[in-house]
């Protein structure tokens, strides 16, 4: 159970930076989260996995760095309140804009691909 980035993306997307990844959620219900700066795209490979978008973020905090600090950017909290579900199945896409909460949990197994979009001014 739990989740876990595949290779060889994973890798590759440490070394390079790169903005996009694969996913793969085994019985698994993830905190909620806000990226101010950046969108999720997400694109259901398999499996089936369910999101709650929209609505209100639930006593938020603050995500930690690994030195310590507070990344303000980056908000989690356990549930999200008044938002919207759906659904993703092989094939589906999902578009997540900056500062808009989101979490997903999935019962069995998904390879989700997801796409980071930074947000430009």
């Amino acid at each position: 159970s739990g989740k876990k980035l595949l290779e060889p993306l994973k890798s590759l997307a440490a070394v390079h930076k790169l903005p996009f990844n694969i996913l793969e959620d085994k019985e698994v219900s993830n905190d909620a989260e806000v990226h101010k700066h950046e969108g999720d795209l997400w694109f259901c490979l398999e499996g089936e996995v369910t999101f709650i978008y929209g609505g209100e973020l639930v006593n938020p905090w603050a995500k930690k760095n690994s030195d310590g600090t507070l990344d303000e950017r980056e908000l989690k909290a356990k549930e999200i309140k008044g938002g919207t579900e759906a659904i993703l199945k092989p094939g589906d896409w999902l578009w997540i804009p900056a500062s808009e909460p989101h979490q997903h949990k999935c019962a069995g197994v998904a390879r989700l691909a997801i796409i980071k979009i930074p947000v430009t001014h």
